[in-house]
């Protein structure tokens, strides 16, 4: 059990944690003091107090002599709460033998590792998270599952996401956030309305979402507004240790960077490519960003562009619209030309061929490039995600056969 005292007591031992873990060399011992977040209300090693009965008073002591007033100390203003809290100060250092520090030490290839979905459905609810954070937070049992159930059957893929910093679960509008990457990047559309019933969400058009009927999902969705492009960091520490240890420092940076523009989210994929993200409405997903590389981020995206600096295999893990072949496919074609414009290349389906896939990559001025993925082990195993058996590691390749111009 927790020990009695409330919210104070508790964020007063996620501080003292937080200390304590800056001494340790253990992977597990960080997670705990910078996610400061306390298990599912389900989890019955980290339930609520109960109340306890008020001590009885003590002895009034003897009075004592006065002391002399002292000068009131000069105190500075309080920051947001995601610039104080233990958590998102600095960026985080893991263990060594973290799994995303293995797989940063091999550099593997990134390219074509995104989740596949053609649109998300997202959904603020602070508070903690479990590993399946649908069931396993605040958000109704019932409703995450159903709601997890129709994003997943129309194509899509549903997230819960929350503000950088401390986690205390309130009440009150949460904010939503609907996106259609779709098959070609010039289709993507990002949507946001903040929402009191989440219950309102069952009446979304699936249907039209799955096509990218942007019109019609509008529609489907009370004041419902057009929205930046924004990023989602991956920080639940419940699945895997480095998306806390490194992710939530870096959420909260690219917060302040671009305040309302930057989430934590609760799941991304790819634990061992830590720190991660998505950029929204695309579905363009990274690996390994740091605090610089957010920055480049929210400001290239702004006017749809990708920074030139992260393309290439050790940051572009490929757009979500597509499939791995394609992914890997466009981003190589992408990194080989330079080009930043999201919406200037798309990859076509994938074609099996001789023991990989063929695939036809096009520029919006008519370029084309035919490409050879293959999927090939690198000869040496790790683990995908820490505290899992290390397995044989696969990378997607990629050759240009064929250019028109």
């Amino acid at each position: 059990m927790t020990p009695p005292g409330g919210k104070a007591a508790r964020r007063a031992a996620a501080v003292a944690a937080a200390a304590t873990a800056a001494a340790s060399a253990t992977v597990a011992s960080v997670v705990d003091a910078v996610s400061g977040d306390p298990a599912p209300r389900d989890d019955p090693e980290h339930a609520e107090p109960e109340h306890t009965e008020p001590t009885e008073p003590t002895e009034p002591t003897e009075p004592t002599e006065p002391t002399e007033p002292t000068e009131p100390e000069h105190t500075e203003p309080v920051e947001p709460e995601h610039a104080e809290h233990p958590a998102t100060t600095g960026y985080g250092t893991p263990a060594s033998d973290a799994c995303s520090v293995l797989w940063d030490h091999d550099g593997t290839s990134a390219y074509g590792t995104a989740a596949t979905a053609r649109f998300f459905v997202i959904v603020e609810q602070s508070g903690p998270w479990g590993r399946d954070a649908a069931r396993e937070s605040h958000l109704d049992r019932e409703l995450g599952t159903e709601l997890e159930g129709r994003t997943s059957r129309a194509g899509g893929r549903f997230m819960l996401i929350r503000r950088p910093g401390g986690h205390p679960a309130h009440d009150g509008p949460r904010h939503v956030f609907v996106a259609h990457a779709g098959a070609r990047p010039e289709d993507a559309w990002l949507l946001t309305a903040e929402v009191d019933e989440l219950g309102d969400l069952l009446g979304l058009d699936w249907g039209a979402l799955a096509r990218g009927s942007r019109a019609l999902v509008q529609a489907s969705l009370l004041g419902s507004r057009p929205a930046e492009p924004t990023l989602l960091v991956c920080t639940n520490g419940r699945r895997d240790v480095c998306c806390a240890v490194r992710g939530r420092p870096l959420a909260a940076h690219a917060a302040r960077v671009a305040p309302g523009r930057a989430w934590e989210v609760s799941h991304t994929g790819g634990h061992r490519f830590a720190p991660t993200a998505v950029l929204l409405p695309w579905g363009q997903t990274f690996a390994r960003l740091d605090e610089r590389a957010s920055e480049w981020l929210l400001g290239a995206s702004e006017t749809g562009h990708l920074p030139a600096e992260l393309l290439g295999p050790l940051h572009d893990r490929g757009r979500s619209g597509v499939t791995g072949p394609s992914q890997c496919a466009e981003s190589h074609v992408r990194a080989e030309t330079g080009e930043t414009r999201l919406d200037a290349l798309w990859a076509d389906a994938p074609e099996p061929a001789d023991g990989g896939w063929d695939v036809t990559v096009t520029h919006a001025d008519g370029r084309r490039w035919h490409v050879r993925v293959t999927r090939e082990p690198v000869g040496r195993t790790r683990p995908e995600s820490c505290g899992k058996k290390a397995i044989e590691v696969m990378e997607h390749r990629a050759t240009i056969l064929e250019a028109w111009f």
